[in-house]
């Protein structure tokens, strides 16, 4: 399809973005677009000037904005000269869908996610050096010039989970209309969201507990009237909390349980060491209550917390008993709500999370909360804990064939209802697209899903149940906010949601609507720039930091060395960083073993530069010899003082600079000149002159110069007390006792003469 033309009335004063998710399977790029909002009129005070850009897709099809490749950015670890074959797929899409005269203006963004995060520094560094380098060189999309965030700036980077949590907060207030309208009536929701491998939340605590609450993220937007809105939000993630880490840690302890209450159980002498112990040879099945009835599973705790042994680290085979309530039992444990807590109030796993009044503060959850919610049980929506709880109990005791045999009547019907599903106009057109393979370990999993997302709910996050102040219950899931209202509980306290309308609510919707705030002129020219919430952060000892894989930097050499040190040479220990200073001192040794090869021309330079520096002080002997100026300076001026011992240090050792002359005159003390080496002086000689006049004489000539001629016979008697030192008269004082006519020039050669004779007077 090709990208909209000039004409096009849409694409007036539209603008564009590109995000690419590179997640753990697969790496989903989506086009948004929004109008400019310098092109937008906006009456003061009106209802569109407390509004954020309105973003939306960026194609007009509902399916050309967003396109997939699989699998996941992180599989290319050790061959990321693989990158461009990856990505080119994708930056094609995009290219066929946005106006080229339009690409230089659209920001492009690449942002991984889990799959990259769990890669070791080297690696995130050379696949996203790639990745820079075939955008930047493929494409005329606007990407940002390298930085210390990383080759490509803040366009290409891995971002952490607290990060996903902060855009995802963004996405969903913004579709909730959380950011419209005044700031008196501004609520926020809450944001949930739970993946595979880990568990997020988000939220904007009450004004009375942010003053009591640390490491809130200052999270500002600005609306198009050019009000900036903050919002402090908190936001952590739970580590192993997501469904599949979860699963993992459960099938470990049951394996604990399993073997503990076996090896108190009387058994054959001749069985193997119980770290070599088959249970699978043996045909032992462990009961497991959070599975199907009668389904049956072999599954390794590859992510066990507690140390495994080498029995434990084999599969083993389970079989479900189908009980949704013993299932909440024995998965609440691994919540560990009993761990120590540093920092009250804590909820999961000793994470200090500050107190969370359900009254007011509403949630919105995303992602599994939604899967398992809606794709099995078709509850999606506001959140009814008795209904959630009566539906999981009749999937979970149902006997696994007959629920493989519905599955089959839905696919061949086209009405399955999980991922694989493909939805047009609002209805499904296809399903099992991927096999129904991708289909059986949702129905697998759904019982121990179900019982893991309650538990996060109540007993992990501590969310209220809702229960009738008169004992009865709400069982109708599409009546929950209907019954909520009438309580005078106002919205649902929680809700699972896709999408909003047409827009999925996703984490990169949140970045889209961060960067179109961007664009709204502020109010001041010295208002500060809105950047990403994490950019924000000032505190150096947050929790919250971004992710800088090693690009060449001292902070990644250290991270990489400092593991393999011992305890008494850690950071923490010495108060500084042993691996930092060993590195300095090196680059200083290698800084002198190139400068020192080096020192005469460096000597040279620094002579150059003095002498340019103090080019006017020896400007003023070639002055004084045209005759151009009376004095030179003193040698005791500003100039001279602070560069005669620098130009005394770096004169060569074996240079000899010649004692200057002393001139004395009437009106001066002593003043030095430096000679020339060239010049020499002649011994003091008498002579007898006509006339009866006597002389004595010292001269100096230079070599470069004739000797001065004789004086002719004159009747003159004169007496000079200074050494002339220039060929210009005026620097001379002459003392005449008697004037008489000269019959001959008096040469310029430097000459001191005493006359004796008398005047005609006498």
């Amino acid at each position: 399809m090709a990208p909209p033309t000039a004409n096009d009335p849409w694409l007036a004063g539209r603008h564009f973005g590109i995000v690419i998710d590179a997640g753990s399977s697969g790496s989903r790029l989506q086009i948004y677009s929004w109008r400019d909002p310098r092109s937008i009129r906006v009456e003061k005070d009106s209802k569109l000037a407390y509004t954020l850009p309105k973003v939306e897709k960026g194609t007009r099809d509902d399916v050309q904005w967003v396109t997939k490749v699989e699998p996941g950015l992180s599989s290319l670890e050790g061959k990321p000269e693989d990158v461009g074959n990856y990505l080119r797929p994708l930056l094609s899409h995009a290219r066929e869908h946005i106006p080229p005269s339009l690409h230089k203006d659209t920001p492009l963004f690449l942002l991984a996610t889990a799959g990259m995060r769990l890669l070791p520094p080297k690696k995130q560094a050379e696949i996203l050096l790639e990745t820079c380098r075939f955008l930047v060189h493929h494409s005329d999309f606007k990407i940002d010039v390298p930085s210390s965030v990383g080759p490509c700036g803040s366009s290409v980077r891995i971002i952490t989970g607290e990060e996903e949590g902060l855009f995802g907060w963004i996405a969903v207030n913004y579709l909730m209309d959380g950011f419209t309208g005044s700031s008196q009536d501004r609520t926020t929701y809450g944001f949930l969201d739970m993946g595979g491998a880990s568990t997020q939340i988000a939220f904007e605590p009450s004004p009375e507990h942010q003053a009591k609450t640390k490491d809130l993220i200052d999270v500002r937007l600005r609306l198009l009237g050019g009000e900036e809105i903050h919002h402090k939000v908190f936001v952590t993630t739970w580590l192993g909390y997501g469904t599949n880490q979860a699963r993992e840690r459960y099938v470990g302890e049951m394996i604990r349980e399993y073997d503990a209450a076996l090896s108190q159980r009387p058994h054959d002498t001749d069985d193997e060491d119980d770290d070599d112990y088959d249970y699978n040879n043996k045909h032992h099945l462990i009961p497991d209550p959070c599975l199907p009835k009668d389904l049956v599973l072999e599954e390794s705790p590859i992510h066990s917390v507690s140390p495994a042994t080498k029995h434990m680290k084999k599969s083993h085979k389970m079989i479900g008993t189908g009980s949704f309530e013993q299932c909440m039992k024995k998965s609440a444990s691994l919540l560990n709500s009993n761990a120590p807590c540093p920092d009250t109030p804590c909820l999961m796993n000793g994470v200090h999370v500050p107190p969370i009044d359900f009254s007011v503060s509403h949630f919105i959850g995303v992602s599994e909360y939604w899967y398992s919610s809606e794709h099995i049980f078709g509850l999606g929506g506001a959140y009814d804990f008795v209904q959630y709880e009566r539906a999981a109990s009749n999937f979970c005791s149902r006997d696994w064939q007959g629920i493989l045999k519905e599955h089959e009547g839905s696919r061949k019907q086209h009405r399955l209802g999980g991922d694989g599903e493909v939805v047009e106009n609002g209805k499904v057109v296809q399903a099992g697209q991927w096999g129904p393979e991708v289909e059986l370990p949702r129905l697998q999993m759904q019982c121990f899903k179900a019982a893991w997302i309650a538990n996060v709910l109540h007993e992990g996050i501590k969310m209220p149940r809702l229960v009738d102040p008169g004992g009865n219950v709400s069982t109708h899931g599409d009546k929950v906010e209907e019954e909520a209202q009438k309580k005078g509980l106002g919205r649902p306290t929680f809700q699972s949601l896709d999408s909003v309308g047409d827009i999925a609510i996703s984490w990169t919707l949140g970045k889209m609507v961060l960067e179109a705030s961007k664009e709204v002129p502020a109010r001041t020219k010295t208002t500060k720039p809105l950047v990403d919430p994490i950019d924000d952060i000032e505190n150096e000892d947050s929790p919250i930091q971004p992710i800088r894989p090693p690009f060449l930097s001292l902070g990644g050499i250290e991270d990489r060395i400092s593991p393999h040190l011992p305890a008494s040479l850690t950071r923490e220990s010495l108060g500084f960083s042993p691996v930092l200073f060993i590195l300095y001192v090196l680059v200083i040794f290698m800084v002198l073993g190139v400068a020192y090869p080096m020192r005469r021309r460096l000597r040279a330079l620094c002579l150059r530069t003095l002498y340019s520096a103090t080019k006017r002080d020896y400007a003023y002997g070639d002055l004084m010899e045209e005759g151009k100026i009376g004095r030179p300076p003193s040698p005791t001026t500003p100039t001279s003082q602070w560069t005669y011992p620098i130009r005394r240090f770096f004169s060569p050792s074996h240079a000899k600079t010649k004692a200057p002359l002393s001139v004395v005159t009437p009106n001066n003390p002593i003043l030095r000149h430096i000679m020339p080496n060239t010049s020499r002086s002649s011994p003091t000689r008498s002579f007898s002159l006509p006339n009866g006049f006597s002389s004595t004489a010292t001269s100096t000539q230079y070599s470069s110069r004739p000797p001065s001629p004789a004086f002719a016979d004159d009747s003159l008697s004169l007496s000079t007390q200074s050494l002339m030192t220039s060929r210009s008269r005026n620097t001379s004082q002459i003392n005449l006792s008697s004037l008489a006519p000269r019959s001959g020039a008096i040469s310029r050669t430097n000459s001191s003469y005493h006359v004796n004779g008398k005047t005609e007077a006498e």
